[in-house]
């Protein structure tokens, strides 16, 4: 692609065939993974190990998981910007509210809003990482409007430096992945679709929401059929 994007995908490609070998998890819904998050108290418990379970269950290479988050944050689960975007993954309040992501501050729960949100861009644009790295930045309206990576500097210079990253071996390091304060081990916070509360959004939030919302639906739909079919029962 134009800008020099084109000259990084040799490791783009190299790093599009990690999935393969990656053992898929039993099937869960994303509320089941929220869930097992927050009940989490395995102190010895990782980012990194996140990172590689959220990997695995949506199908995003680990390394370009990874990419993004030292993009967005450092890896610093407290980061909020200036336009709202927060945690780890930098995940707007309307996009985490559309993946179900009860608590954006929460690691486990962040990285996993992250890694679904991408997983569905990644499957959105054929496995086009940097499509998918646009849209995550800029919203895949504006990719359909200019048929590509727009023509926006921070967006273009975004796309190069994930995938600059994503080229190179990457550590989000051993802080333990604890629970937001007062979300206890017995709480289980519902985050099933119905319970979603629609905020108050117009233009391309309020469609980007929407594409968010159907994507968490059909994957848990995906997500009982799998299990329902592996328990025999279609």
């Amino acid at each position: 692609m134009a800008n020099g994007i084109s000259a990084i995908r040799p490791a783009r490609q190299a790093l599009s065939a990690a999935p393969a070998a990656q053992k898929a998890e039993p099937a869960r819904s994303f509320a089941q993974c929220l869930r097992a998050a927050d009940k989490k108290t395995d102190k010895a418990g990782s980012l990194d190990s996140i990172f590689r379970s959220a990997a695995e269950r949506f199908g995003v290479p680990e390394n370009l998981l990874k990419a993004v988050a030292k993009a967005e944050s450092g890896f610093r689960a407290d980061a909020v910007s200036r336009c709202g975007a927060q945690g780890i993954m930098q995940l707007m309040p309307s996009t985490a509210a559309a993946l179900g992501v009860t608590d954006t501050l929460n690691p486990e729960q962040n990285i996993m809003g992250g890694a679904k949100y991408l997983g569905q861009l990644l499957r959105r644009y054929g496995g086009d990482e940097e499509l998918t790295l646009a849209a995550y930045n800029a919203g895949s309206g504006n990719v359909e409007k200019y048929g590509g990576i727009p023509p926006f500097t921070e967006t273009q210079n975004y796309v190069r430096r994930v995938l600059a990253y994503a080229g190179e071996p990457l550590s989000a390091g051993g802080a333990p992945a604890a629970a937001a304060d007062g979300v206890s081990a017995e709480s289980e916070p519902s985050v099933e679709p119905s319970a979603v509360r629609m905020p108050e959004l117009a233009g391309e939030d309020f469609r980007r929401f929407v594409e968010l919302y159907i994507g968490q639906i059909e994957q848990d739909a995906l997500d009982g059929a799998e299990k329902a079919k592996k328990a025999g029962r279609v």
